[in-house]
């Protein structure tokens, strides 16, 4: 049978669920992944003095191809968005500047160290994110940054972070689209500390000062990320979940809740509803922790499917900002960007396909033998005909076919470098 064929087979049966399945492929339509550059060379960056990996983070792999020049990076970020149906953003650290061999310093960074960034996202018609990096730096060797006892390095990092909303509030004055900025640092101790207190209030100090300066939403947008633990942070983080989240409702900014970032028994999905009544909008970084937050590949599995659904039965759609966060270097990286972003979206049209009303009913009315059975159901129900029309009809590789198209990539330009 043809796409067009078991689509048109498919549709009438998610139609006799009340589902409307051509609304919900334009709405999925509507949605922009913010996807995260630094899969592609394993958050290397481009900085002139470059540092080792810092911050509890580790990538683990030497898979070849990586990209080693901004030139690259971009390449194999537009063959991974070439596999990728709709129109989406890019997700950029610090590090990622150009400065054309200059060593510039963090706290010296400029919107002018990122202006092919820019022009290259005008090029392809995408927003773009940012972040400022506050790991892999001689002044982050503690693993301590914003909350840092010494006045001079936390300073340095306060006007890094500074730094880093100036060049946000660019992006999205050029883009047309607000630049999400999202803080994340990798403070902490290793054992119990002897005082949790004292290092928080720096940080919230630090955190104000960062925000002083009002910037038009219409432009940018503040975020801040927390964490449970880190390597090297393993007794305490500064930086957790109740700190930020008490710290973004009294300051109106947006939380933002990494899937890797809580307890293994804690579940993201589970805390979308309850941001969702306090905050008029909120953040995701979707990983997939496998035992830590280890940041695999997302794969289309029941959590993600259950934050998909969080988002979508809750009408959410414009108010949650989507991106992802995950890096692995032992499989080829555009293929990593291309499974990870294409199951997010995966998720997305499962939401959008499932009688999410007729469920709420079942349970208001205290049926939940119904709403269990129907709920399992629609499990094998043939989502993947409406995944493969949407595909189609996007201009994209449908089912495995775009990795032919990896394949040639692979020997053409990333076993060359």
């Amino acid at each position: 049978m043809s796409v067009n064929e078991t689509f048109a087979f498919a549709k009438k049966e998610y139609e006799r669920l009340g589902i409307d399945v051509d609304k919900a492929i334009e709405k999925l339509k509507s949605v922009s992944i913010s996807v995260h550059c630094w899969q592609g060379d394993d958050i290397g960056g481009f900085e002139v003095n470059k540092s080792d990996l810092s911050g509890g983070i580790e990538v683990t792999g030497n898979y070849p191809g990586k990209a080693r020049t901004p030139e690259e990076l971009r390449a194999d970020l537009e063959k991974a968005l070439s596999f990728i149906p709709g129109k989406h953003r890019v997700n950029l650290h610090a590090i990622y500047a150009e400065t054309d061999g200059e060593v510039v310093d963090r706290d010296q960074l400029k919107p002018e160290h990122f202006e092919k960034w820019v022009q290259w996202a005008k090029k392809h018609n995408l927003g773009l994110d940012f972040n400022p990096t506050l790991f892999s730096h001689e002044k982050a060797e503690d693993g301590l940054t914003l909350s840092h006892p010494n006045a001079e390095i936390r300073q340095f990092w306060i006007d890094h972070c500074k730094a880093c909303r100036k060049i946000g509030e660019y992006f999205g004055r050029e883009l047309g689209t607000p630049c999400l900025t999202n803080i994340w640092i990798p403070d902490g101790y290793k054992d119990t500390p002897s005082d949790r207190l004292t290092p928080r209030k720096r940080l919230k100090e630090a955190l104000d000062e960062i925000f002083a300066e009002k910037i038009d939403e219409a432009y940018h947008l503040d975020a801040v990320e927390s964490k449970l633990f880190g390597i090297g942070s393993e007794a305490y983080v500064v930086g957790s979940h109740e700190f930020y989240l008490s710290y973004a409702l009294k300051n109106n900014k947006l939380c933002l809740l990494d899937t890797g970032h809580y307890h293994p028994t804690e579940m993201v999905s589970n805390k979308i509803s309850s941001l969702l009544l306090y905050s008029d909008r909120l953040a995701l970084h979707v990983s997939r922790p496998v035992r830590w937050d280890s940041d695999h590949v997302v794969t289309f599995d029941d959590e993600l499917r259950e934050i998909a659904l969080e988002i979508v039965r809750n009408d959410a759609l414009e108010q949650v900002m989507i991106g992802l966060d995950f890096f692995d270097a032992s499989i080829n990286r555009v293929a990593a960007w291309t499974i990870g972003t294409r199951n997010m979206l995966k998720a997305l049209l499962y939401a959008l396909l499932t009688p999410n009303e007729h469920l709420r009913e079942l349970q208001e009315k205290g049926d939940y033998t119904k709403r269990l059975a129907l709920m399992e159901e629609l499990k094998t129900y043939p989502f993947g005909a409406i995944w493969d029309y949407y595909c189609e009809q996007m201009n994209v590789p449908i089912k495995e076919s775009w990795l032919t198209e990896v394949d040639e990539y692979e020997a053409q330009v990333l076993l060359k470098r």
